[in-house]
């Protein structure tokens, strides 16, 4: 009997199941020290600085890894290392041990009013608490000597004697990214969780390996150890015990796929020769050579946020114009698109006056709306890019996150001319945008949609929220309205329009996607073999079919089943 989840990677992977349940127990609520209190403090400090220094040893590890997920796991093991080493966490721990608290509950304790303010808040900082929970219990087995759960660093043992060795199929309640970001395909050939959303570092660290993965899968560590499993990362289907004609689909769809992905060649373009670009979304210099392994054309999303959180002061203008200079280096010829500084909401920056009390963060300051009010941090960094642009052959696109208004769009396309940089762009990621996509083109070079945030404001629901996934599926039809009038408008203006959203990545809905009049597509670089094979296998006529079909279904899930009737190559290739 199979199970069901949440697909939150997609394709199919199979393997023995590796079962992780093991957690380190909570500290006794009496649990009070007797020696000296300042011993005590010490031991309890040492404890988290030393996972802090794990944390980032292993964030480096990661980076220098071309087969690990680069950048994104990086910066999520940094986030952890962060949470070890908050001053106002070791504040709180001392606090408790001067009141006689052995050190491990204090530990416990101190965590538990971050983890509470975590879990009310809810959505993507909600789903924040598993990374919280890691670090506390990651200190407390040292404080105790027991042992954390443990992943196994090798393959499964093959299933005949000689054989090459399985990848094992990746079950527990939750997963910590400092294991699991240090996996790779070659190891795991599933992750599925009993918990999390499509916000988890469960989710994200697969897309970025490019791992089928499913969430939200309840009963699944109840799957005895060893047994085979069969995850399909697509429709969120677990099966136990698969049969051999399963499997045998599964091996031929496979097959199928890298056959198609050779005759794709190394741009993309549909079945009759129709181009569309497909580049790499990156989140710094660190995923730049997965890129170029997974054959992407150029990058679509540069997000420059790396340089500016988490610091007291803004990032110097000759550390920043290292950074892209990097980026254009690596594609010579080819299209960069670098959006500048999106911060605010739940992205805070130390260096900034706090804005005033937003009850609503995502409707408030960020993206452009906070730049235009700290010009001078827009202006240091538009400088950068266009010195580091003025010494690289790639051609430099720059865009602007968060813009409303062909008014707005037009301010920062003459604050980027003023600087030098003549090809300037704006996201569009909310309805009004998309409403007046004409108007806004008309005044810069280039849009591209940014599909989660214009989801999250089309339907009002929080992008982070996993309880509102059907909301923020981006097969709604009411979505795919907002794409073709999009992209009709920048066509109407003759500008293109690309998607730089997590919707590129789904090689069905890539096809919809240039069916509804996109230009380009950038994604995750994982994601680009497997987008590259569906679209070469369909004609420009059969994706616009399938974006009619789409677009005239109620719901996302029929939305999908029309679309991929259309597009019949995507079943053999197992997409």
């Amino acid at each position: 009997m199979s199970l069901a989840g949440a697909g939150v990677s997609p394709g199919a992977g199979h393997g023995p199941a590796y079962i992780l349940t093991a957690s380190v127990p909570e500290p006794p609520e009496d649990s009070a020290h007797t020696g000296d209190a300042d011993a005590e403090k010490e031991r309890a400090l040492a404890a988290l600085h030393q996972v802090a220094g794990e944390l980032e040893s292993r964030a480096d590890r990661l980076e220098a890894d071309p087969d690990a997920p680069g950048r994104e796991g990086a910066d999520i093991l940094r986030a952890q290392a962060l949470m070890a080493a908050d001053p106002g966490l070791a504040v709180g721990v001392e606090a408790l041990v001067d009141e006689g608290v052995a050190a491990p509950r204090a530990i416990f304790s101190a965590f538990a009013k971050y983890r509470a303010a975590l879990a009310g808040a809810g959505g993507y900082l909600g789903e924040r608490v598993a990374d919280l929970d890691d670090v506390r219990d990651r200190a407390i087995a040292r404080l105790t000597g027991h042992p954390l759960p443990g992943l196994p660093s090798e393959p499964a043992p093959p299933a005949e004697p000689g054989g090459a060795p399985r990848p094992y199929v990746l079950i527990a309640r939750d997963l910590a990214p400092a294991d699991t970001a240090l996996l790779s395909r070659a190891v795991v050939a599933a992750f599925v969780t009993e918990k999390g959303g499509p916000t988890s570092h469960t989710a994200i660290l697969a897309r970025a390996m490019g791992v089928p993965a499913v969430v939200g899968c309840a009963g699944a560590t109840a799957i005895p150890p060893g047994t085979t499993v069969l995850v399909d990362g697509t429709s969120g289907e677990v099966r136990p015990d698969p049969t051999g004609e399963e499997l045998a689909r599964v091996a031929g769809a496979a097959r199928a796929r890298r056959a198609a992905v050779e005759r794709a060649g190394e741009a993309g373009r549909t079945r009759d020769g129709h181009p569309v670009p497909l580049l790499a979304n990156i989140g710094g210099p660190g995923d730049l050579d997965a890129a170029l392994h997974h054959g992407a054309e150029g990058v679509g999303l540069y997000r420059t946020e790396f340089l500016f959180l988490g610091r007291r002061q803004a990032p110097p203008a000759e550390e920043q114009e290292r950074a892209y200079r990097a980026a254009l280096a690596a594609f010579p010829g080819r299209t960069v698109v670098a959006r500048t500084l999106d911060a605010g909401a739940d992205k805070p920056l130390a260096f900034l006056p706090p804005p005033a009390e937003e009850p609503n963060p995502a409707l408030g300051e960020r993206g452009l709306r906070l730049l235009r009010r700290f010009g001078d941090v827009l202006d240091v960094q538009l400088g950068a890019l266009a010195r580091a642009a003025a010494s690289e052959t790639a051609e430099l696109q720059v865009m602007a996150p968060m813009v409303a208004t062909a008014e707005e769009a037009a301010w920062f396309a003459e604050a980027c001319r003023a600087r030098g940089l003549p090809r300037a762009g704006v996201m569009i990621e909310v309805p009004a945008a998309a409403l007046r996509a004409a108007s806004l083109a008309a005044e810069v070079d280039f849009l591209s949609i940014g599909t989660n945030d214009l989801a999250q404001y089309a339907f009002a629901a929080d992008r982070e929220l996993g309880t509102l996934g059907d909301l923020q599926d981006p097969w709604q039809p009411a979505l795919l309205d907002l794409v073709h009038l999009t992209a009709a408008g920048a066509s109407g203006a003759g500008r293109p329009c690309g998607v730089c959203g997590e919707a590129a990545a789904d090689p069905a809905l890539a096809c919809v996607l240039v069916g509804l009049g996109v230009t380009s597509l950038s994604m995750g670089a994982a994601a680009l073999p497997a987008v590259r094979a569906g679209l070469g296998e369909h004609t420009l006529d059969q994706c616009r079919r399938a974006a009619e079909a789409a677009r005239a279904a109620m719901t996302p899930s029929r939305a999908r089943t029309a679309a991929r009737a259309e597009l019949p190559a995507l079943t053999a290739l197992g997409l």
